[in-house]
């Protein structure tokens, strides 16, 4: 290479050296003497609102310019209104961050895409903080202690709202495992509903994360007021499978309803989903993916989630956003079996 050809390539290098520290710089100038907001698309005390404040309280320090971050809880439509909110009324400048329901990530596939006035699809994705498995629990009085018992006998459980995987989990088992559950909607949050199954007001729920209950109930599969009859999963939990919970994803009767479950449930993989606005500036969206990152492998979080009795499993932004991808490109037949199932 000639000292001419050579002096451009040292000039071209350093130019794009600088305009990536330009935008580093930018990220910290900007966030310095901001706050942060996590929007938790659900009630207090659940699992969302759970990891919503862990990550709340420790991403700040990892953040450029060191913003303060507060949780706020925005619950409602199974955190389709928070992703509502998200999209179109707040701030979509990068100091809105939402924690919402991974169902809610797929709610122009599977769900009414004509209630909603966003595409969660063009969501900026952060990362998640899990992965889930979740969980049909029911009182040791209730007329089925199993999914076989409750294929013969109908169960009332309690459930949120439409959307939410109180509701949709049980409508998949009545479709695709011949189950009998009655959903009874309208509790604020999954720890309403199983508080209303303490009282006797219903005999259970299905569509609970086992992050939330093993929280909740440490003592559960102790417990002998509980069953813990199924994984909603593909694959499950070696400790619930000890307990004699079977895996819902191994219990059809035909491939073509395991390839419906098998969609449906993928959902379980994007676990505790974190996101901004589509509008957010891709540096600002760059600090807070290595951000949430460093914040999900801080010593100080994990310790606090052992505390908490929660599972950390972080996955990127970008593998987050990949999924999605293949979600989005299912057979058509599969997601329509679903969506008439969730009667969308």
């Amino acid at each position: 290479m000639n000292s001419s050809k050579l002096f451009w390539a040292l000039l071209q290098g350093a130019a794009a050296l600088g305009a990536g520290a330009a935008h580093a710089q930018d990220a910290g100038a900007f966030y310095k003497g901001r706050t942060v907001t996590i929007v938790i698309g659900a009630a207090p005390g659940g699992g969302y609102d759970t990891y919503g404040r862990l990550v709340a309280r420790h991403i700040g320090r990892h953040i450029p310019g060191a913003p303060n971050v507060t949780p706020a809880n925005m619950p409602g439509a199974g955190s389709n209104t928070a992703a509502a909110n998200l999209a179109n009324i707040l701030p979509r400048d990068g100091t809105q961050i939402g924690a919402i329901y991974a169902s809610a990530m797929l709610e122009p596939l599977l769900g009414d895409a004509g209630r909603i006035k966003h595409d969660p699809a063009k969501f900026q994705n952060l990362g998640s903080a899990s992965h889930e498995v979740y969980t049909c629990v029911l009182r040791a009085d209730a007329p089925a202690g199993s999914i076989e018992d409750a294929r013969r006998a109908e169960v009332i459980l309690g459930a949120t709202a439409d959307g939410g995987t109180t509701v949709d989990f049980p409508l998949m088992s009545n479709r695709y495992l011949g189950t009998k559950y009655k959903v009874v909607r309208g509790y604020a949050g999954s720890r309403e509903v199983t508080l209303a199954a303490e009282r006797g007001e219903v005999h259970g729920a299905c569509g609970l994360a086992w992050s939330t209950l093993s929280v909740q109930y440490p003592n559960l599969l102790q417990d002998k007021r509980f069953r813990l009859i199924a994984q909603e999963d593909m694959d499950g939990l070696p400790e619930l499978a000890a307990y004699g919970a079977p895996v819902t994803g191994k219990l059809t009767a035909t491939e073509a309803d395991r390839r419906a479950l098998d969609l449906f449930y993928s959902q379980n993989v994007l676990g505790r989903p974190f996101v901004v606005a589509a509008e957010a500036p891709r540096e600002r969206v760059a600090a807070l993916r290595k951000a949430f990152m460093a914040a999900l492998a801080d010593p100080e979080l994990l310790a606090e989630a052992r505390r908490l009795r929660i599972d950390v499993a972080a996955t990127s932004g970008e593998d987050v956003e990949a999924l999605i991808a293949r979600l989005y490109a299912t057979p058509r037949e599969i997601v329509e079996s679903v969506r008439s199932t969730l009667g969308r």
